[in-house]
């Protein structure tokens, strides 16, 4: 008589457990665009969901204490003239976001850390390049200010959001739309999905495809990709892959085929984990060796359904979130060195389909309960936080839980990382937990800008009176602007704390 051999892991009981209802946020009107974006952005001090707009695009921006029922005048940020497509949280500055719009423009902001009293208009900086709606847009892991955008013109754009600057335009690598682009851990690499079913592995310094394969999964819906890192070594054959290993250098690869969204996760060491769906529809999960794409380390088919999957990878545990938008449930993997390799653990389910998601960085979470994960699920009209944990009985810190982490300071600089340069994230320890940075200002110094791009407005013919608007006159205008500005910011501040005085007194007296 066989008995059943558990597998031994730390994570094998991670649960999710959705927050109380007066800890969700409440009547908010999650865009209805459709778009395989998650919208929604989270980080330590804010949540940000992309919302319905008229007369064009907007996000709202909300502290993560503000939980409850948000009023419906709440400020916006707004600017963009079109919809919404993609928000992404800088890594570095927990008050700057970017956002990506069908106006074709990506517009980068600045977000106070007290609510203000009106919308946010004003970007810190636009950044125009694309022909077609933008729908991708990522922040550089290890490089300060270095922002990727991909659109419909088949463009991937590399940002240096401290000067405005185009650093990079990855064109003729793409014939077709663009679903997704994600870095590896330290920003050397990208890895694309295309339209035309092809991945693709690309150094975007050299401006080379270093690797690519095509059809993944046997459909033709769009493909996913992202970048992962496991601890261990996944190859069955059993060698060591090392972090400075050049596994990228020579081959061409392709997972799947099928017609459903395919999407793909890459590890440093050269591992990739796709999902996507088979010709009958049914969707699937593979996890492949760069060295030799004929076969899978690990295909597993999941269910039937038409949800494409959103994989969400937390490096320090080497386990795979898949969200399907549509469903209603989140399903985790842990990936190892064993066969099978890639381990179901378990689902969190419950009634309400999710329209989108949001994950938490790990300096974000508390690890005094024990917390490995927090996602943001959106509903029709509302958001709700999910909290992963695995039980322990001990109180104390559980290092194994919760290792160093990538903290919030760059470990390049733009100028650095263009030139060849890599570095890898300066981690942190969450020992004793985490507090947000205070407010610090994105500066933004444009070359030339004066001699390169006119000024925003209608356009007017030459005159002899444009003469006399001279130089210095110019500054003096502009100084003029900025320190207005800075007195409304100082007065929407006050105006935020009289407020939150005000709110203080009235619960007081209730």
């Amino acid at each position: 008589m066989s008995r059943r051999v558990v597998r031994q892991s730390k994570f094998r009981h991670v649960f999710g457990q959705p927050v109380k209802a007066d800890q969700m946020y409440e009547d908010i009107r999650v865009s209805k665009v459709t778009c395989d974006s998650s919208f929604c952005a989270v980080n330590p001090k804010f949540v940000a969901i992309i919302v319905e707009s008229g007369g064009g695009g907007a996000f709202i921006v909300l502290p993560l204490a503000k939980t409850g029922r948000v009023d419906k005048n709440h400020p916006l940020v707004t600017g963009h003239t079109a919809p919404v497509l993609d928000i992404d949280w800088c890594p570095h500055n927990d008050n700057v976001i970017a956002s990506a719009s069908e106006d074709t423009t990506v517009m980068v902001w600045q977000i106070p850390d007290y609510v203000p009293v009106r919308n946010i208009t004003e970007p810190v900086v636009t950044l125009e390049g694309h022909s077609k709606r933008v729908s991708i847009i990522s922040w550089h892991p290890t490089a300060r200010n270095v922002l990727l955008s991909a659109g419909c013109d088949n463009l991937v754009i590399l940002w240096n959001v401290g000067t405005g600057e185009m650093l990079l335009a990855l064109d003729d690598m793409h014939t077709d739309l663009i679903y997704n682009v994600g870095w590896n851990r330290n920003g050397s690499l990208l890895v694309t999905t295309c339209k035309d079913k092809k991945v693709r592995v690309i150094d975007p310094r050299k401006q080379q495809i270093i690797a690519e394969k095509t059809k993944p999964h046997d459909g033709t819906r769009p493909i996913r990709a992202i970048f992962v890192i496991n601890p261990t070594d996944l190859s069955p054959a059993g060698n060591a892959l090392g972090a400075g290993d050049a596994l990228w250098q020579r081959e061409r690869f392709a997972p799947h085929e099928g017609l459903r969204p395919v999407r793909a996760i890459f590890t440093r060491e050269g591992h990739i984990f796709t999902t996507g769906f088979t010709r009958m529809s049914q969707r699937e999960l593979g996890l492949w060796d760069p060295n030799n794409f004929e076969e899978p380390i690990a295909l597993q088919e999941m269910d039937t359904s038409n949800g494409v999957l959103l994989p969400f990878y937390d490096a320090d545990s080497s386990i795979v979130y898949l969200c399907g938008k549509g469903d209603s449930s989140i399903r985790y993997f842990e990936i190892t060195h064993e066969a099978p390799y890639v381990h179901y653990l378990n689902t969190y389910s419950s009634k309400e389909p999710q329209r989108g998601m949001g994950f938490m960085p790990k300096r974000g979470l508390d690890v005094s309960k024990c917390e490995i994960a927090r996602f943001f699920k959106l509903h029709e009209r509302k958001c709700e936080p999910i909290v992963m944990t695995v039980p322990r009985k001990s109180d104390l810190f559980q290092d194994d839980l919760s290792p160093d982490t990538p903290g919030p300071e760059p470990a390049l600089e733009a100028d650095e990382w263009l030139s060849g340069k890599d570095a890898e994230p300066i981690l942190i320890s969450l020992r004793d937990g985490y507090v947000p940075i205070k407010n610090r200002e994105l500066k933004v110094v444009k070359k030339n800008i004066l001699d390169s791009k006119p000024p925003p407005g209608p356009r007017r013919r030459h005159s002899t009176c444009d003469s006399d608007f001279s130089q210095p006159a110019l500054e003096e205008v502009l100084e003029e602007i900025r320190a207005l500005k800075e007195t409304v910011q100082a007065q929407e501040k006050r105006i935020s704390d009289l407020e939150n005085k005000l709110g203080q007194f009235t619960n007081g007296t209730d």
